[in-house]
């Protein structure tokens, strides 16, 4: 079988950039690595936009990657479009059918998971939404205390600065069809991850049947410690290429 391409689907508050030590690894590698864009409007029409991309973008077999919020796309996108062999899950949500964002982190001790949404996020409204509906952008201390703390001072403004906010709605909106149930799974869980508690990813990986890596890092551990994502995707990778 040839080598896979490698597609890596960033998540809430990044965009494809958020991949780029692990892009310049896996190229270094021979892989072709391709970052789509991740709407971050909605799951419907988010997954509806990666599996078309999948589809006119990619020929031959993929190892389909999300971070946070982007586990909820691939999910949802692995058998709508391509030929998706693997999913590899970085500090990732891996919902089941049904599930919510919101229902996966009630409860869960997120740094998100407050009374007070505003307590932690900044709301504001775009042009087109949905009735009721905002963009959340995490507010600057939530990016230094919970979201990529164990990133330099530098680095963290630097995400402040650039953050692609999230649709509220996204994060109501139900998984409708689960990939991994299909799919042979990888996970990479951050045991310092303040956005998605290390016991919510493991409980998740469990589930799915990932073969589970873990990493003393924040939830953004693709880009403090990107060589253990990179080790996990080669994984899947090579379990592809037979």
């Amino acid at each position: 079988m040839p080598t896979p391409t490698i597609v890596l689907v960033h998540g809430a508050w990044a965009d494809g950039s958020s991949w780029n030590p692990v892009s310049v690894e896996l190229q270094s590698r021979g892989f072709e690595v391709l970052t789509p864009p991740n709407l971050l409007h909605g799951v419907a029409g988010d997954a509806a936009y990666i599996a078309s991309f999948l589809e006119q973008r990619t020929s031959g077999p993929v190892v389909l990657v999300g971070h946070s919020y982007g586990g909820v796309v691939i999910t949802n996108a692995g058998t709508g479009g391509g030929d998706v062999k693997a999913l590899v899950y970085v500090n990732a949500f891996i919902p089941d059918v049904g599930e919510t964002v919101f229902d996966i982190l009630g409860g869960s001790g997120s740094a998100l998971d407050v009374p007070d949404p505003t307590a932690v996020l900044d709301l504001a409204g775009y042009p087109g939404a949905p009735e009721g509906d905002v963009e959340a952008f995490l507010k600057p201390s939530t990016v230094h205390e919970a979201f990529a703390q164990d990133l330099s001072e530098a680095d963290r403004l630097l995400i402040v600065a650039s953050q692609r906010p999230i649709a509220l709605g996204a994060n109501i909106g139900p998984t409708e069809t689960a990939a991994w149930q299909s799919i042979p799974s990888w996970a990479v869980v951050g045991t310092a991850d303040r956005v998605i508690p290390a016991d919510t990813q493991r409980r998740m990986a469990e589930r799915a049947g990932s073969t589970v890596t873990e990493v003393d890092a924040s939830h953004v551990s693709m880009v403090s410690h990107p060589q253990v994502a990179v080790d996990a995707i080669v994984a899947a990778a090579e379990s592809v290429a037979g």
